[in-house]
C-alpha cells in the first residue's frame, strides 16, 4: 500500500513537471507565431466580440455593486476618525490598484477561460483539429494564436470599464449620504493615484488575459478521453488560470513596490 502510495506521488510530481514543460514550449509557440502570417485578424475581431461584448453585462454588474458594496463597508470604519472625506481617494486606490484588473480576470477566467477550454478540448476530441491539418490550415495559428492575442487585448479594455463602473455605483452611494458631483468625485478618487499605478494596473491586465487565453487554449489542445477530458480541460483551466492569476498578483505588486524606492 505505501508503495503504491509513492509511486502515485512520484507519477504526480513527473506529471506536473512534465505539464509545466510542455505549457512552457506551447508559450514559446506562440510567441514564434503571433508575429508570422496568415495573422486572421477576421478572427481576432470574432473572439474579441465574444470575450469583450458579451462579458459586458456581468463585469457591469458586478463592477456596479462591488463599487456600491465597498463604500458601504468602508464608511463606518472612516467615520469612527471623521475621515469620510477620504472615501473617494480610498475607493479609487482599490480599483485601479487591486480590485479592478484581479476581479475582472477571475470573472474571465471562470467564464472565458472555461469556455476556450471546452471550445477547443471539443473539437480536439471529435477530431477537428486533426481535421484543420489536413485540410492546409494551421490549426494553433487560428484557434490559439487568435484566441490568446484576443484575451490579451480585452481583459485590460474590460478591468478599465469595470473599474470606471465600479466607481460610479460607489459615486451613487456617496452622493445619498452628502452632496457632491460626479466630475468632482472622480477627481478625488485618482488624486492619490500615480503614473507607475496605472501602468501597473495595466501590465496586470495584459498578463492576466494572457495567462487566461493560453491555459485556457493549453488545456483545450491538449484534452483528451473524450468528453470526459473536454470537462476536465474547462475545470483545469479555470483552477490554473485563478491559481497563476493569484501569483502573478503577488509579484507585480511586488516588483511595482520595488519601483517605488
Amino acid at each position: 500500500m505505501k508503495q503504491a502510495k509513492k509511486y502515485l506521488f512520484s507519477r504526480g510530481i513527473d506529471r506536473m513537471f512534465i505539464d509545466a514543460k510542455e505549457a512552457f514550449e506551447f508559450s514559446v509557440r506562440f510567441f514564434r507565431d503571433v508575429f508570422r502570417r496568415p495573422f486572421h485578424a477576421g478572427e481576432i475581431i470574432h473572439q474579441s466580440f465574444e470575450i469583450g461584448i458579451r462579458s459586458l453585462s456581468l463585469i457591469t454588474l458586478t463592477g456596479f455593486i462591488i463599487g456600491i458594496v465597498f463604500t458601504k463597508q468602508s464608511r463606518l470604519p472612516l467615520e469612527e476618525f471623521g475621515a469620510t472625506s477620504w472615501l473617494p481617494s480610498l475607493i479609487g486606490i482599490a480599483m485601479v490598484k487591486a480590485l479592478g484588473p484581479l476581479v475582472t480576470a477571475l470573472i474571465c477566467a471562470g467564464k472565458v477561460g472555461s469556455g476556450i477550454g471546452a471550445e477547443l478540448g471539443s473539437m480536439k476530441v471529435t477530431e477537428q483539429i486533426d481535421a484543420m491539418e489536413v485540410s492546409a490550415i494551421n490549426p494553433f495559428k487560428y484557434l490559439v494564436v487568435t484566441r490568446v492575442t484576443a484575451t490579451t487585448l480585452m481583459v485590460p479594455l474590460l478591468a478599465a470599464y469595470f473599474t470606471f463602473i465600479g466607481l460610479y455605483g460607489s459615486f451613487l452611494n456617496v452622493r445619498l449620504e452628502e452632496s457632491t458631483s460626479l466630475t468632482v468625485f472622480y477627481q478625488n478618487a485618482f488624486s492619490s493615484i500615480g503614473f507607475i499605478d496605472l501602468y501597473a494596473a495595466v501590465a496586470k491586465s495584459i498578463v492576466f488575459g494572457f495567462t487566461i487565453g493560453i491555459v485556457g487554449t493549453y488545456k483545450g489542445f491538449n484534452a483528451t478521453q473524450g468528453t470526459r477530458g473536454v470537462g476536465r480541460a474547462a475545470n483545469q483551466a479555470v483552477i490554473v488560470t485563478m491559481f497563476l492569476i493569484f501569483i502573478e498578483e503577488i509579484v507585480i505588486v511586488q516588483i511595482t513596490n520595488w519601483m517605488r524606492f
